[in-house]
């Protein structure tokens, strides 16, 4: 342990509370009274000596040196208060005093004493108040003023020292006054020197705050401009942060958030605290270069509230931006499964409302009906009316077993327990079949149905069943929806490895906003036209989910009133897949412009050789 080390700690004991977790008022506290106690303890130790060189000392010398044992009750003073600039002045108070004192006694203001109230400012400077430097300056002043009038009212003592003895005080006086100034000047370089240190210290400090968080700190003028941010930038943007100095961060602002970033920085500039969420363009990270947008958080308040004051001084601001793309895009994923929950919610009173339709009218006619049989014999029926009867009830049973099955099918398919039983079948017998089938009900509702199935399509290998399910509800539904008159062509070709089915009708077609909701369960498109067909919603939904278990495409053209145009690839060897078919996106739903149906129909008419038509 230095002898240095054990000065500071006994100083440090001395210390006031209130300096001592502060680290530059702790070394100005130090440099006060660590001069004026060594200087109070080196006059205790010259006072003997110079009683005994000097012997009996006159009433000056006395008081002297009791003056300079007076710093030792400043010390003791900042010690006990804290009051720094207090101190100060009373030391300030204390060396123009001695000053004044040695001056009178010595010829005032010619006396080699007045050199040292220049020094008395001096020593003031190191307080760093204003206050205490102008009260020292203008006590300097004062006692220059006093010992002039003093001198010139001749209220002097008449004793003069020789002109040897004045040179030798004036030079002791000048050299004294040089040593202290010199000591002064130490400590003010110590001082600035552990300020630099303490502020390089805390600058550090702060930028590795700035340097490690993940949060991007700026600050910016009024309009915008940034003047600082600090590297976590970098990580956010992908790009250097001069970059972003100036109007940089702006130009990657969102074009439709710009209003709000600006007017966000404004309203803090006036004093305001305000939050704003907009969108930040990040570096292209891929080849293609495609633009990225991240979202941000940025919380901004004006950078000093005193700032205020000062009207010549431009308002600046302080931000803090964080992004919060993950929360957004949690917040979107919230708000769409809200809106597909309240789209399900209106699907299930929809379902509920056609089932109970679709269900009460086959039940009420198999009950009413089946009641009259067994009342045969009060009713007097004939052998006609019970077969008619009996046929009435099978037809609603049949239509009430095949809703049952359609959502059975539908079930199966969502909770991914239907299974695809693959072999090979002749695709165009399949297709003829199933229209003619739907011939009678064609034209029953006055509308032509074309088929167009050339004989040479290849066998294909896939679920029969399901094939036929899916020609049979594309087509009933063409007819469902074509007005009396109208026209409905079913083609089918091969196009590389695929096989390609396509129904068209001239009906009253699909609105575009129906059509992005085309294939949802129970979900019947239109207003005008859904209270004039009965169905329950899940035709399309279940060839949807067929075309899928096939990795086949479904696609959906239509415009109001012209008509609609379904197009589906199956692959003609069906292959078991390796992910589950609800992982892919196998159908493409989008309204387009389409050109005159019944011109494309004939025309593929005109190219196929074999067609069947079957009209009223």
């Amino acid at each position: 342990m230095t002898v240095l080390s054990i000065i500071r700690d006994c100083l440090d004991a001395l210390l006031h509370p209130s300096a001592r977790y502060d680290a530059l008022m702790r070394a100005r506290h130090r440099a006060f009274m660590a001069p004026r106690l060594l200087g109070s303890l080196a006059a205790f130790a010259a006072f003997p000596v110079y009683l005994a060189m000097r012997g009996a000392p006159s009433a000056i010398e006395v008081a002297a040196f009791a003056w300079l044992i007076a710093p030792i009750m400043l010390s003791w003073f900042l010690s006990r208060t804290g009051r720094y600039e207090g101190a100060h002045v009373l030391s300030s108070l204390a060396l123009a005093g001695l000053i004044m004192a040695v001056a009178v006694t010595t010829g005032g203001i010619e006396s080699f004493a007045a050199v040292w109230l220049i020094v008395v400012p001096l020593e003031a400077a190191l307080s760093a108040s204003r206050r205490v430097a102008a009260f020292a300056s203008l006590l300097a002043l004062s006692c220059g003023g006093m010992l002039i009038l003093v001198s010139q009212l001749g209220w002097l003592p008449v004793a003069e020292p020789s002109a040897a003895e004045r040179g030798v005080l004036m030079a002791f006086g000048v050299a004294s006054a040089t040593l202290y100034a010199a000591g002064l000047a130490f400590g003010a370089e110590s001082l600035a020197r552990t300020s630099v240190a303490l502020l390089s210290r805390e600058e550090e400090r702060y930028r590795l705050l700035a340097r490690n968080m993940s949060d991007v700190i700026s600050r910016h003028q009024r309009n915008g401009a940034v003047q600082f941010i600090s590297p976590a930038a970098e990580t956010m943007l992908g790009m250097q942060v001069a970059q972003l100095l100036g109007h940089g961060l702006f130009d990657r602002v969102h074009v439709a958030d710009r209003p709000a970033y600006l007017t966000a920085l404004s309203d803090a500039a006036r004093g305001e605290v305000r939050s704003v969420e907009f969108r930040l363009r990040r570096e292209p990270v891929s080849e293609r270069g495609q633009v990225d947008f991240i979202w941000v958080e940025m919380r901004c308040r004006p950078l000093d509230q005193d700032r205020a004051r000062d009207v010549t001084c431009e308002a600046e601001v302080v931000a803090v931006m964080r992004d919060v793309t993950d929360r957004k895009l949690f917040e979107q994923a919230l708000d769409q499964a809200r809106s597909a929950a309240e789209a399900a919610d209106a699907a299930k009173t929809r379902f509920l409302a056609t089932m109970s339709h679709e269900l009460r009218t086959p039940l009420n006619a198999i009950i009413g009906f089946s009641e009259m049989i067994a009342q045969e014999q009060s009713l007097m029926l004939g052998a006609a009316q019970r077969k008619e009867y009996a046929q009435l009830i099978n037809d609603s049973g049949q239509h009430l077993l095949s809703v049952v099955n359609g959502i059975l099918d539908m079930s199966k398919m969502e909770s991914g327990t239907f299974e695809i039983a693959s072999e090979p079948f002749a695709p165009r017998a399949s297709l003829l079949h199933c229209c003619n089938l739907l011939a009678l009900k064609a034209r029953e509702n006055g509308i032509d149905l074309i088929t167009d199935a050339p004989q040479d399509l290849p066998v294909m290998t896939g679920d029969p069943r399901a094939f036929k399910q899916i020609v049979l509800n594309l087509v009933a539904n063409a007819i469902k929806f074509t007005e009396r008159g109208g026209q409905v062509c079913v083609s089918a070709a091969v196009s590389g490895s695929q096989l390609t089915l396509r129904i068209s009708d001239t009906g009253v077609g699909i609105a575009p906003d129906d059509l992005k909701r085309i294939g949802a369960p129970f979900f019947q498109a239109g207003t005008t036209y859904q209270r004039r067909h009965e169905g329950t919603g899940l035709g399309l939904s279940i060839v949807k989910s067929l075309v899928a278990l096939h990795l086949g495409e479904l696609t959906v053209q239509s415009r109001l009133g012209e008509g609609t145009a379904v197009t589906v690839n199956l692959p003609l060897v069906y292959t078991q897949p390796q992910v589950k078919p609800a992982e892919r996106k196998i159908a493409t739903l989008t309204p387009a412009v389409r050109q005159d149906i019944q011109d494309q129909a004939h025309d593929q008419s005109q190219e196929q050789p074999a067609l069947v038509k079957k009209s009223a």
